[in-house]
């Protein structure tokens, strides 16, 4: 099936499953250095052709690739390069190998940074996977949000934050943080200096006396 552990060059960012492992959804995971497949794909190729046997064709999905070339020449021989939209996870490199079998890749976006990238090329590499391209992604999504969150929590802890109700915070959850005046008592008191100015616009009037006989 694949190679074991990560690649052996420096340049490449590759992790493979274990060779002999029982087959799963993903044989490993590939992280490029750009979204650039004509010139990505020659050091990958280089790497597998001798694990594999030569590759002879890759399909992707175009969606995060801006050009799919139709052809890239690599070491000694050109590989075919395809397309699906629908019928291929847009996370995913499937690899062709001419009588030999196919292999899926993860494909780790260029940008993702390096903790996350480590925990998804040990998770694709996992033989007892059974997560798709797609869900690994939207797994790694989730803990990065969930340690960012624990992170923001212990800063706000070392620094002192109150909780709603909280002394010094007056029930802001902020500390030192005046709560506002409430908006019906200022409507309150505009509503009376209104009733009092138009009380004093309006003329006095003196009722008249009956003329005496």
């Amino acid at each position: 099936m694949s190679s074991s552990s990560h690649s052996s060059s420096s340049s490449l960012r590759l992790s493979l499953a274990p060779v002999g492992a029982t087959p799963a959804l993903l044989d490993g995971a590939w992280w490029p250095r750009s979204r650039d497949l004509g010139a990505e794909l020659g050091s990958l190729t280089a790497v597998l052709d001798p694990l594999w046997g030569r590759i002879t064709r890759v399909t992707v999905n175009p969606v995060h690739w801006p050009a799919v070339p139709r052809k890239v020449p690599v070491a000694g021989h050109v590989v075919k390069v395809g397309w699906f939209r629908s019928e291929q996870d847009p996370h995913e490199l499937l690899l062709l190998s001419y009588h030999v079998g196919r292999w899926n890749l993860l494909v780790v976006p260029p940008q993702t940074p390096a903790a996350s990238a480590a925990w998804l090329m040990a998770a694709a590499s996992d033989p007892l996977g059974t997560s798709t391209a797609s869900r690994l992604m939207e797994e790694a999504r989730l803990r990065a949000v969930a340690e960012t969150d624990r992170a923001v929590e212990a800063v706000w802890d070392s620094e002192g934050g109150h909780e709603a109700g909280d002394e010094g915070g007056h029930g802001t959850g902020v500390p030192g943080v005046r709560p506002q005046v409430p908006t019906v008592t200022a409507m309150t008191a505009m509503t009376a200096m209104a009733e009092m100015t138009a009380t004093s616009a309006t003329p006095a009037v003196t009722p008249r006396q009956p003329l005496g006989r």
